[in-house]
């Protein structure tokens, strides 16, 4: 017999006609409350610890592998770098030495020469004005191609520095704070701390004014601008983009993509206007600000106060066990991988998924057949596009190469970590103009989580990910497909939500809809974004549903593909009742369960500014409001908080 739903998670003195997230996790939230360490914790960060437990277990033991001593394997590599993160001592006796070189080059470098100097600093030490880098070119999904970003900010979204409020002013006081202590640990006086705050607060405050609003950068069209180079020289004649690029060692240079030619017309035009104080004290600052979870406590904790407990509400530091094993679980993340799946994958696992997946590939076929909205010939096309799906699961075919990544205990922490990015950088650029490597994986199999790639048309579920209570065998039927179900089904939808839908069976961004498709669906999100703008979920603070529209078109396409799966693999089978529970009834129960959580109020407040998910709350209560068979489940009425009347609700896939 196979087990139901865990009873303990729920909270039956809640009714879930009133608050189904409360009643299917308040005892769950009960027996998690929040840790000093988390600002916020869920069922996926129950899951990650999970994860790094058994990680821990495998990089401790393999201190005592036989590879372990010998200078170049993976066994020495991940052993030394995990131990020079643990080395407290050792980090807080060099204190900001490990940084000396980095800013000794900054303080002598001649601005004048700004090209050579971002060459420098964008080899991995860090990305002041603008970014660079190669991926796929989103018209030509087969190819690679060179792309010029934006710059990021100290406190990551630009309304922090353009929109004033109390919790705004708060967080930019601690940002004033952190970067005169910062300054201070590499000794600056009083006077030059203060004088690089002001460099650093204006200069960003200017980028945020000419960066891209976070609800735009999820058309996939605004951010592509093919320019040849001769057009980019010609646009952005501010800048020396042949020194820039030579210094890079990129000497073949065609064309690139300039994801936002409005920031980039104004960052090459502002720089000329910067004194050399002005650039070397932002540059300086932003190295030492990339760097500092790499040095001593005292950088560590002043990082902490403004990022952890002034911006999220985490009140105390991660171990220090937990933020060592981050640095080789990423910067060696397959290999680390490899010996992951060896231990924690079975193959049988991966088997179960294939079988769950098709099931899922079948199921949004039939729902694509079935809508009224959409045309005959679109309809078509999204079945060729499903059709073609490409399914990673569990770990790669084929695993990435780190034999040129060296490990030196006699360096410092920082100096492996920098030339272990500066090789991420030079094999980045090294696939410019070549052809993309669809095998590719893009996140390590030990991460608990999965993904849809619009240009390779791909989803991919790394094994860390299909564990209990999300992935388990030995579970009812309806608990898997309300839980890992809903996740492949939510993957799959991503392919056809706002951005997703914009590109083509073969990955390449192209209209493939009827223009009568594009404007019914697009009538349809603005609904499902007016759902989520209505909801308050912090004082004075409401959900942004356009920036989160498509993570909720894939909740809401994975919970209706994965019942309907459901339903159709039980064709010819009981559907008898567990606990009291019949299976639709465990279906929803297990879908929310996923989203079990606690959350402090910054964290809340944080995420509606930079997460595209919803909160776990509104993904199972706002979501489930548009789903007809959820109000039958649990006899659902007008007047029950839950309901939604039938007018209102909004069905897109």
């Amino acid at each position: 017999m196979q087990h139901g739903i865990i009873l303990n998670n729920l909270d039956t003195s809640t009714s879930p006609k009133e608050d189904f997230y409360l009643y299917c996790n308040g005892g769950w939230m009960k027996d998690h409350p929040l840790t000093a360490e988390y600002s916020r914790f869920g069922m996926f960060d129950f899951l990650r610890e999970q994860a790094r437990d058994q990680l821990k277990d495998l990089i401790l033991n393999l201190s005592e592998h036989e590879d372990a001593n010998t200078s170049g394997t993976v066994a020495q590599k991940v052993s030394d770098l995990y131990a020079m993160g643990m080395d407290e001592k050792r980090l807080n006796e060099e204190g900001p030495a490990p940084l000396r070189p980095l800013l000794e080059k900054i303080a002598n470098a001649d601005t004048t020469k700004m090209e050579e100097l971002l060459a420098w600093q964008h080899m991995g030490i860090g990305s002041s004005f603008f970014g660079t880098g190669v991926g796929t070119d989103a018209m030509n999904s087969d190819m690679n191609i060179l792309h010029i970003g934006e710059v990021g900010l100290g406190l990551g979204d630009r309304d922090f520095y353009l929109e004033k409020n109390e919790q705004n002013a708060k967080i930019l006081e601690a940002y004033h704070t952190y970067v005169k202590r910062v300054m201070e640990l590499i000794g600056y006086d009083e006077e030059a701390q203060e004088r690089v705050w002001k460099a650093v607060i204006k200069l960003e405050t200017e980028f945020a004014n000419h960066k891209m609003p976070r609800e735009d950068r999820r058309d996939p069209r605004k951010r592509y601008n093919i320019m040849t180079l001769d057009e980019i020289k010609s646009k952005y004649n501010k800048f020396d983009w042949d020194k820039y690029f030579k210094s890079l060692g990129l000497g073949d240079v065609d064309k690139a993509n300039v994801a936002n030619p409005a920031f980039t017309q104004f960052i090459t035009t502002y720089i000329p206007t910067l004194s050399d104080q002005e650039i070397k004290d932002y540059m300086t600052f932003e190295t030492v600000n990339d760097a500092t979870n790499l040095l001593s406590d005292d950088f560590i904790n002043a990082s902490f106060e403004l990022y952890g407990r002034v911006m999220s509400g985490t009140e105390e530091l991660k171990p220090r066990w937990k933020r060592s094993m981050a640095i080789p679980n990423s910067m060696l993340g397959e290999a680390v991988g490899k010996l992951y799946v060896e231990k924690y994958f079975p193959e049988e696992n991966k088997e179960y998924m294939k079988k769950l997946v098709e099931n899922l590939r079948k199921s949004l076929g039939k729902h694509i057949e079935n809508l009224t909205w959409m045309s005959d010939d679109t309809k078509a096309k999204a079945i060729e596009k499903l059709d073609t799906f490409t399914v990673k699961i569990g770990y790669p075919d084929k695993w990435k190469d780190y034999s040129e990544i060296q490990i030196d205990p006699k360096k410092s922490y920082l100096e492996n970590v920098l030339e272990a990015s500066k090789w991420y950088v030079k094999d980045n650029y090294a696939k410019m103009n070549k052809p993309v490597d669809k095998d590719e994986w893009h996140m390590t199999p030990q991460t608990v989580n999965a993904y849809y790639n619009p240009t390779t048309n791909e989803v991919c579920f790394p094994a860390a990910i299909l564990q209990p209570p999300y992935f388990d065998p030995s579970a009812d039927d309806a608990l898997n497909y309300g839980a890992i179900g809903v996740i492949i089904g939510h993957e799959m939808t991503h392919g056809f939500d706002d951005s997703g839908r914009q590109f083509d069976k073969n990955g390449n961004l192209a209209e493939w809809w009827t223009t009568e498709d594009a404007d019914r669906f697009k009538s349809l999100a603005d609904k499902l974004v007016a759902q989520f703008d209505a909801i308050e979920v912090a004082p004075g603070v409401n959900a942004n549903g356009r920036f989160t529209l498509g993570e909720n078109i894939a909740d809401q396409g994975g919970l209706r593909i994965a019942l309907t799966a459901y339903l159709d693999s039980m064709k010819d089978k009981n559907f008898d009742d567990i606990d009291g529970f019949n299976p639709l009834q465990r279906f929803y129960i297990a879908y929310a369960n996923v989203w079990a959580g606690n959350i402090r109020e910054e964290e809340i407040k944080l995420s509606t500014k930079t997460d595209p998910h919803s909160l776990g709350k509104l993904r199972v209560n706002a979501t489930l409001k548009n789903i007809d068979e959820f109000f039958n489940a649990f006899e659902i009425k007008e007047g029950d908080e839950m309901w939604r009347p039938e007018e209102e609700r909004v069905v897109i896939w």
